[in-house]
Order: structure tokens, then sequence, then C-alpha cells
């Protein structure tokens, strides 16, 4: 499980990340902060692998928070900002210290939580790494990389897109472009359209699998695992 702290100065805000984190398999909370100071202490208490921080706090800025919490401590924690901030320094601020994901107020639960699965899928794969050449590092950082409708290529739509990571989370064996075709209701071009987008991007591992004739067929499998 990836123990998370969520720190916001909205004590509603803060009930809502944290019933938000917990529909997320493999996530949960450990802790909340509503102030820079509790988050600092927070932090140095729990522990936590994530933080979900608040830009605007009543006391220290959360780009401050950042600042002290990789000044002290030498530990491995991952910050997934979840702010209204929209300034540029704040943003250069945040990229600079390390934050893997910028979540803009207000969003939906699906932009939340695929925020979360791609941040636990690149984890993943970077526990398993040994000595990554650049095409393992270039699609670690790719599985990073927002698959909102905003920037999805053309012949890709959101909902489908959905569907089709659904459906892949679940498997815990891989499935082929004609298992997913069938499973999903779409037709086998365009199950191999969206599986060449999620494999490029590094969402989803490829694999063969070699039938009696000899001849491989290819099997995808969601890079961060089956949930649950």
């Amino acid at each position: 499980m990836i123990r998370t702290l969520v720190v916001d100065d909205d004590f509603m805000a803060v009930s809502v990340h944290r019933d938000f984190t917990a529909r997320v398999p493999g996530f949960e909370v450990v802790g909340e902060a509503t102030t820079g100071a509790q988050a600092l202490a927070r932090v140095a208490e729990l522990r936590p692998d994530l933080v979900l921080l608040d830009m605007y706090l009543p006391d220290l800025s959360g780009i401050e928070v950042l600042r002290r919490v990789r000044a002290a401590s030498t530990a491995p924690l991952d910050v997934i900002a979840i702010t209204s901030a929209k300034d540029v320094q704040i943003l250069r601020s945040a990229m600079h210290l390390g934050v893997v994901h910028y979540i803009v107020k207000p969003f939906t639960f699906a932009t939340f939580r695929e925020r979360l699965e791609t941040y636990a899928a690149a984890r993943s794969r970077l526990d398993h790494m040994s000595e990554p050449d650049q095409r393992d590092i270039d699609r670690l950082y790719g599985m990073l990389r927002t698959s909102g409708g905003g920037s999805l290529p053309k012949g890709v739509s959101a909902p489908t897109l959905a569907l089709v990571a659904d459906v892949l989370r679940e498997t815990r064996h891989g499935m082929s472009a004609a298992e997913l075709a069938a499973q999903t209701g779409i037709s086998l071009s365009v199950a191999r359209r969206y599986l060449k987008f999620l494999s490029d991007s590094g969402a989803v591992d490829m694999t063969a699998r070699y039938g009696h004739a000899g001849r491989p067929e290819h099997l995808y499998a969601w890079a961060g695992g089956p949930r649950g």
C-alpha cells in the first residue's frame, strides 16, 4: 500500500481528498494536516510515501513546506500538488522540487484517480528496475504524462480509453488485442490503436505469447499490476 498524507487548509477538501484516495486501490491515507506546521510534523512522525499537498496554507506555502522537507530528510517522499494555484513561479518551484503531478482545483474523481494510478504504475516500474536503459527511462517518464482529454491524439477518445484501461487493470496475466476487443465490444482495429497508444506511453507492458504454430501473439498488461 502507498501510505498517503493529505494536506489542505480546507477541512472539507481534506475530507474529499481522503475519500477519493480511499477509492483508489493500492493507496491508504495515514494522516492529514491543515497547516504547513502540521504537515511538517506529520511527515516527520508518519514518514508517508506520498503527500497530497496544497500550495496555499495559512502559515507556510506548500512550496516552503516541500523545501523544508527536502532539506531535513533524505528519505524518499513523493508529492502530488493539489491546488488552485496557477502562478507560473509556483509551478516552476514545484517542478524544481520534484512534484510528480500537479492537479488544479476543481477536478473530477476520474482526473484524481488517473493521476494516482499513473504515479503508482511508475513507482512500481521503478521498484523493479535494476539497470535501466534509455528506453526504460523514457517509458518511466511517459507513464507520468497525463492522458486527459485535451492531450489525446486524434482517434483516441477519453471514454474509450478509460474503458480499455479499466479492463487492462483487472487482468492478471495480460490479454491480446482480440481478447480486449471481445471484452469491451470495440473492433479489433480500435483495440490495437488504443493498445499502441498505451504501450507507447508506458502505461502497459507488452510481452509475447507463442501458440502451437509458433507464431507470437502480443499480450498487454497494465504496468502497475492488477487492482487489488
